[in-house]
């Protein structure tokens, strides 16, 4: 069974930094995208950044842009999401996401159904 397993989250304030990780067993995430994603309640999932081969091949969210690093280290089979410069609309569920195939087999931004594993989800509040 393939599990991931977010961890990270908590209650800071505007303008703190938090770093998530995503811990994933069960599967190699060296040639698969790895994504992170977000939800508040009522309102629909939102992507948020990818990485694809390497930490060079990344994608972000314009809400996101400039403030979040996404990272991985495939040999602890691990993705990271650095979150600076936080702000209250930042709150979410944040949720890690595997890529259902290889890198190779995606030519634009993924969207929600081109990942079939997902983590618990790890709950980020920021405060104003």
């Amino acid at each position: 069974q393939v599990q991931l397993v977010e961890t990270g989250g908590g209650l800071v304030r505007a303008g703190d930094s938090l770093r998530l990780s995503c811990v994933v067993s069960g599967r190699d995430i060296s040639r698969r995208i790895m994504a992170w994603f977000r939800q508040t309640p009522g309102k629909e999932r939102e992507f948020v950044a990818c990485v694809g081969n390497n930490d060079a091949a990344t994608y972000y969210s314009d809400s996101v842009q400039g403030r979040f690093i996404i990272a991985r280290d495939n040999p602890k089979n691990t993705v990271y999401l650095q979150m600076n410069a936080l702000k209250p609309e930042d709150t979410a569920v944040y949720y890690c996401a595997l890529s259902t195939n290889y890198w190779w087999a995606y030519s634009n931004v993924p969207a929600q159904t081109d990942f079939d594993s997902w983590g618990q989800g790890t709950q980020v509040t920021v405060s104003s």
